[in-house]
């Protein structure tokens, strides 16, 4: 058999290691949190991997690629070309669907131009980013946005007077001095007394060349009213979703009255196919969408037709039946654009290729879980490599090798703990290995609830007519395949809790947002804190200890590299030779609390960092961090590194050990390893205890059996999903043999 060979790995926490990965064999790297296990795979094996096939390429077509560092690696010998599928949201475009994203619509375009009665076109026809295809009211989107000008301009204010309420168009901002810089308004005159004209000219004009422009106007700029400015450039924008709370002020998005959201003109949805035209089409799940194309017999589609089904079938097979390819891709969870990615991938040409995925299993039902690992084992049977980096034990029992990396966190981490295969590791003794062997009994004593949360016949989405009492002051799970209506469920659970005025902490997966900036230290506002101790030790400025400020390194500025430009080549990134990566000066190091430097604080972990500030008043913010299962997280780490399951437990953090309050928790474990699930349960157990009721949507087994009560929802997604399949105890639960979940507790 053939090996990939790692040599001295050295990236991050990892401790020297030397490891070897079987070609053409499905491998899973695991251990706890922070173990090492990315710095291993990422930013070791898929960086080497990405940065030397990149360097096979031309210096100018390298200008247009990611850039990847060096790691720290002695040598890797045998390395294939890799493909990252991570559990990224897909890009928010407002034009991008799942049918454009698979390929699919191209596909179904080609049909409707075939086959589809009366002719009107070829293929681009049938595309609504294309002139000819596309409806012409809302320019394709599917969806009309409102613009309500008095929410957005105060008309009794001049220009000069801050009148436009948005970030970037306030006085003094770059977006205000393009109307105030123009030489076309008074600005001192209020924006009520200008004449219809003026008016028409600030809120309406397209975008033009003003004539006889102002000296401080820029000779290139292009003047532009503030209503489709605002459409064009901030509405469909990154911008827009930045401020998406001021534009849900003055902004009112509907469906189209035109093409009633199916984003094609009147032209194409007059072409048909048994009776179905292309919008019909691509609202139909993809199981529905697979009965309409196996239903076509003219000759003319038959190629077209056997590419359709191949992608849809992928699809289907990896659990994404219920998904329809006019779904918007920004809608898309991280799990669900990972798999799109892996069905493509079955069905690619490519051999001999690294296929390295991140936690497939990430907020998936256990029989999710099995049609991805038989997806995954198609791909190996390709003649592919497989690298998953994993914690779930159904996926770890069907590697066929397994490196396990720890013994635990940071510091405390980075040595190979194990490699081989499934039946050595479970007789070998990590923290892994003996979690495996643990088995969590169904909970025989379930706690009994003196008050309900009613839900009567919810609709939304696809719940179907749903009614559930949801039990107060326990332990509840609500659980069911991807797609079946848990966060559906959930939100209606959200709107009945706020209409009843009860305490409630709700963190889903899609509101929890981090910049680059914050970090542990940040989001807890402690830094000032630290920064204070030190200041006050050594009776200097504590701006000696803020690396954006005095104590920044001369050479790097405080950011610990040198980004070199290189011209035509690739800009090169270096840590910095001054401060080594430390980002501080070397008058900032000479300072000392309790025998450590501020470089040294920064790079603790928080159980560190808990230890070495006991005494201190903030030593309780890091207390509930290490409360729930985050004492791995280095002070100083960007949060844009943690998964959606951390970043949810960083925002538990912040709410724990209140008394009487609901918490509704989206896929909590989502990220965690084995032992860490244990622990966070037993705070859940303790949150109860308090007083507190907790609801989570959950897929795993650990969870499910401690839960006192179980509601599923299901029996499948989309279409076939929203039904309530049980309710009531997980021991009741196991004895059922009508739901999805049943099977799995028995082990």
């Amino acid at each position: 058999m053939e090996y990939i060979k790692i040599k001295n790995a050295k990236q991050n926490n990892l401790k020297d290691v030397t490891v070897e990965i079987p070609k053409h064999q499905l491998t899973v790297v695991t251990g706890v949190s922070g173990s090492g296990k990315s710095s291993l795979v990422f930013d070791t094996l898929a960086a080497e991997s990405r940065r030397e096939l990149n360097d096979t390429f031309n210096s100018y077509v390298q200008a247009y690629l990611p850039k990847y560092g060096r790691p720290e690696v002695e040598k890797i010998e045998n390395l294939p070309v890799s493909i990252m599928i991570e559990q990224q949201k897909v890009s928010a475009n407002s034009r991008s669907t799942v049918g454009t994203y698979t390929d699919i619509y191209t596909f179904l375009r080609l049909l409707f131009s075939r086959v589809g009665k009366p002719f009107i076109g070829y293929s681009d026809t049938f595309s609504f980013n294309h002139p000819d295809g596309k409806c012409p009211t809302c320019d394709g989107l599917g969806k009309v946005t409102e613009i309500h000008l008095h929410q957005l301009v105060d008309f009794n204010k001049s220009l000069n007077e801050d009148p436009i309420d948005f970030p970037t168009f306030h006085k003094g901002k770059w977006r205000w001095k393009r109307y105030a810089n123009s030489g076309l308004f008074d600005l001192d005159e209020k924006i009520k007394d200008y004449t219809p004209e003026e008016q028409d000219l600030l809120f309406y004009a397209p975008r033009q060349q003003i004539k006889n422009a102002p000296a401080e106007w820029p000779h290139t700029a292009l003047y532009e009213g503030i209503v489709p400015r605002v459409q064009r450039s901030i509405i469909h924008s990154d911008e827009g979703r930045r401020h998406q709370k001021q534009l849900d002020r003055f902004v009112t998005v509907k469906e189209c009255p035109d093409c009633h959201g199916s984003r094609v003109n009147e032209k194409v949805r007059s072409c048909k196919i048994s009776g179905k035209n292309i919008a019909d089409v691509v609202s139909m799940s993809l199981e529905q969408l697979k009965e309409f194309v196996t239903a076509i017999s003219d000759p003319l589609a038959v190629n077209v037709k056997s590419e359709i089904m191949l992608r849809v079938q992928a699809l289907i097979d990896i659990g994404l039946s219920y998904l329809t390819l006019e779904r918007a891709t920004g809608t898309l969870s991280g799990g669900e654009a990972q798999r799109i990615k892996i069905a493509k991938y079955i069905n690619s040409s490519l051999n001999d290729i690294m296929y390295i995925l991140d936690e497939p299993s990430a907020g998936l039902h256990p029989q999710d879980i099995e049609r991805v690992s038989q997806a995954l084992i198609a791909i190996k049977n390709k003649g592919n490599t497989v690298v998953l980096v994993e914690h779930h034990p159904q996926l770890i029992q069907m590697a066929d090798y397994i490196i396990d990396i720890g013994p635990k966190a940071g510091e405390n981490g980075g040595v190979v703990q194990f490699a081989g295969p499934y039946s050595a590791f479970l007789k070998s003794n990590t923290i892994t290995s003996r979690a495996l062997h643990e088995t969590v009994p169904l909970n025989d004593t379930p706690r009994t609830s003196e008050n309900t949360l009613s839900i009567k016949n919810a609709e939304l989405h696809n719940l179907k007519n749903l009614s559930v009492d949801i039990p107060l002051g326990v332990l509840a799970v609500i659980c069911g395949v991807a797609g079946s209506g848990k966060s559906s469920l959930a939100s209606v659970i959200y709107q009945k809790i706020m209409q009843q005025d009860k305490e409630m902490v709700y963190i889903s997966q899609k509101n929890i947002g981090v910049n680059l900036r914050s970090t542990p230290m940040t989001y807890l506002n402690i830094f000032d804190e630290i920064r204070s101790l030190f200041a006050k030790e050594n009776n200097v400025s504590p701006a000696w200890f803020s690396y954006n400020s005095k104590g920044a390194c001369p050479r790097c500025k405080g950011k610990g590299i040198i980004v070199s430009d290189m011209s035509f080549m690739e800009d090169v990134t270096t840590v910095c030779e001054l401060c080594h990566g430390a980002r501080y000066n070397e008058e900032a190091t000479q300072y000392f609390y309790q025998g450590k430097t501020i470089v040294d604080v920064l790079d603790m972990n928080v159980n560190e960092s808990f230890a070495f500030f006991k005494d201190q008043p903030f030593a309780q913010e890091l207390k509930q961090l290490l409360d729930v299962g985050l004492g791995y997280l280095k002070l100083n780490q960007s949060l844009t590194t943690l998964s959606g399951g951390e970043l949810q437990r960083l925002k538990l953090a912040d709410n724990l050990h209140r008394e009487g309050t609901i918490y509704l928790l989206d896929e909590p474990t989502d990220g965690l390893h084995l032992d860490d699930i244990q622990q966070l349960l037993d705070l859940f157990e303790q949150m109860v205890d308090e007083g507190n009721s907790i609801i989570l949507l959950e897929h795993h087994i650990s969870v499910i059996k401690r839960a006192d009560w179980v509601i599923e929802i299901g029996p499948e997604g989309g279409d076939k999903g929203g039904y309530l399949t049980f309710s009531g105890t997980v021991q009741d639960l196991a004895k059922t043999d009508n739901t999805v979940t049943a099977p799995y507790l028995i082990n």
